[in-house]
């Protein structure tokens, strides 16, 4: 319990000094399963840079990657998480996911198609209590800086469904938000890599941005 207290206090400095200061931070989670963590290698770097020079954020572009079970999950006030396949949570790092997101942490979930039925019955160990809710349009993850009256955009089509954006609540707060038939993560990517036009690839930077200012700014 000193250990869980530490850190849930180590989290809540860390979310006040970045918000005075101006300067903050975005990390990609790594598990275990063998699904691809590290899918989008640019995807990323290029939205802090959108950030950094539409939302006038200072972020380094230079990501860091954070394990499910380390400490250093709370340093960092948002992480996200992508993938096309297996995603296993021991119990330990269930527990610190969970202490880190009750604690104030944000947790940014992309499905780079494949990862749902795995991501699922995780975050069920993160969250027994809790279920995956569809937020409405009027959210506001949908109109920070960028308005986004009909919910998130459709980067990729996969199965012909329509894009969701799914979010744990708990107590009332946002602390997961989970794209679904949608691609956030592909559509932050560079121009050549999945040769999306560039006004997909806009949108897709833009709902990245406003998911960055509702956790930044305290939103939720």
């Amino acid at each position: 319990m000193i250990l869980r207290s530490v850190l849930l206090a180590l989290l809540m400095a860390v979310l006040s000094g970045a918000r005075a200061q101006s300067t903050y931070s975005i990390a990609l989670l790594k598990y275990n399963g063998g699904g691809d963590w590290y899918a989008n290698p640019t995807s990323l770097p290029n939205l802090v840079r959108f950030c950094n020079a539409n939302l006038g954020t200072r972020m380094n572009p230079d990501v860091p990657t954070v394990e499910v079970g380390s400490s250093d999950l709370f340093n960092h006030p948002l992480v996200h998480m992508t993938g096309h396949g297996n995603v296993v949570f021991s119990p330990a790092e269930a527990e610190n996911l969970r202490n880190y997101l009750i604690g104030g942490g944000f947790l940014h979930i992309s499905d780079n198609y494949g990862m749902d039925p795995f991501i699922r019955p995780m975050m069920k160990r993160v969250f027994p209590e809790l279920e995956f809710v569809a937020l409405p349009f009027a959210h506001p993850i949908y109109h920070q800086r960028y308005d986004f009256a009909a919910g998130l955009p459709k980067v990729h089509e996969h199965d012909d469904k329509p894009p969701v954006g799914l979010g744990l609540i708990w107590d009332g707060r946002l602390v997961c938000f989970y794209d679904l038939e949608c691609d956030l993560g592909d559509g932050w990517e560079d121009p050549d890599v999945h040769g999306d036009s560039e006004a997909m690839r806009t949108k897709a930077l833009q709902m990245g941005a406003n998911i960055v200012q509702y956790v930044f700014a305290g939103a939720q």
